[in-house]
């Protein structure tokens, strides 16, 4: 009896133990496996579910099936020009060979190892044989469109002259390929490779692209420069809209002096005329008195100018001392 109990105590944690340790498991959505028996790969699994193995002979290793994430970490690279950026790029990617997976990574550690060597290696490749430009930049659309900055002026001919002027000074340099076109490079140089590892990746992109200090420092110093420019061109413009203003003012001041120094002289001259016409009737009808009136108007201009008067006996001064007057 105790032999039996024995027994069937040993059928039932045999039981147990096979069961957990057993020929079923289960496959889940979004996951893939290679069955390994004694070293070697005998069956591959994609799809989800209830599967079998061979109790204590079989391991089975289990991979994702979905799309996963790489993030590398930033690196100072140089480009053609001899300048150095900081870059920061990002990818997805997949497992789309189970077996050469398996061969090659087995894990995905050892899979993210892979593509940190892969895909920083192209990285610097392209960014080291291409520019700066392009780098930063995407496309010719600023230049193709025609963008540029307007200067408003208050009239259409200033802003067009302001235009004229600053034109030279923010100009794009035209870009080959662009950072989409560099993205997809670095794409084709990994793809050629990971295949073997029995990896898809599917794209890489720049997370960011930042320039190193001494770079920024440069790139400050040639803003503050073409800021400057402007600014030198709109105070050429400003001085020759004075110059130009000036010169309107000071025609117009003489213009102006003119016309009334003509006008002036014509009053003047009617007056003088007036005045001949009345000293010619004041002389017709008194002649005395005209001399009278004329050596007057003489003494007032003359005598102030005098500092003494040593005699007044003369023929000018007889209407001062005369008895008559005359």
């Amino acid at each position: 009896m105790k032999r039996l109990v024995v027994a069937i105590a040993v059928i039932i944690v045999a039981l147990i133990v096979l069961v957990a340790l057993g020929p079923f498991y289960i496959l889940n959505e979004g996951e893939q496996a290679v069955v390994v028996r004694l070293g070697k790969i005998v069956a591959v699994q994609s799809e989800a579910g209830l599967k079998f193995r061979s109790p204590f002979l079989d391991n089975v290793v289990k991979f994702p099936k979905k799309i996963l994430p790489w993030d590398g970490q930033p690196e100072r690279i140089q480009t053609r020009e001899n300048q150095f950026i900081w870059v920061d790029m990002t990818a997805r990617w997949r497992i789309v060979d189970p077996v050469k997976f398996y061969e090659s990574v087995n894990t995905l550690e050892g899979a993210y190892g892979r593509l940190d060597d892969v895909i920083d290696s192209a990285v610097r490749t392209i960014i080291s044989s291409n520019y700066l430009r392009e780098a930063v930049r995407n496309s010719n659309r600023l230049i193709g469109t025609g963008a540029k900055e307007s200067f408003q002026t208050g009239d259409a001919e200033g802003s067009a002259a302001l235009e004229q002027l600053t034109q030279g000074q923010m100009s794009y340099e035209n870009i080959e390929k662009g950072r989409d076109r560099l993205s997809k490079d670095m794409l084709a140089v990994v793809q050629s490779i990971v295949p073997s590892f029995g990896i898809e990746v599917l794209d890489i992109v720049p997370r960011q692209i930042k320039y190193s200090d001494e770079l920024t420092e440069s790139v400050y110093q040639r803003m503050i420069k073409e800021r400057n420019q402007i600014a030198q061109a709109f105070r050429s413009y400003g001085e020759g809209k004075k110059a130009e203003w000036l010169g309107k003012l000071e025609n117009e001041k003489r213009s102006i002096l003119s016309s009334a120094y003509q006008k002036a002289e014509t009053i003047k001259g009617k007056a003088d005329a007036e005045a001949s016409r009345i000293y010619a009737d004041s002389y017709g009808r008194d002649p005395s008195f005209y001399d009278f009136w004329r050596a007057v108007e003489s003494y007032r201009q003359t005598l102030p100018n005098f500092n003494k008067t040593i005699s007044t006996d003369m023929d000018y001064f007889r209407y001062l001392y005369g008895p008559r007057g005359r």
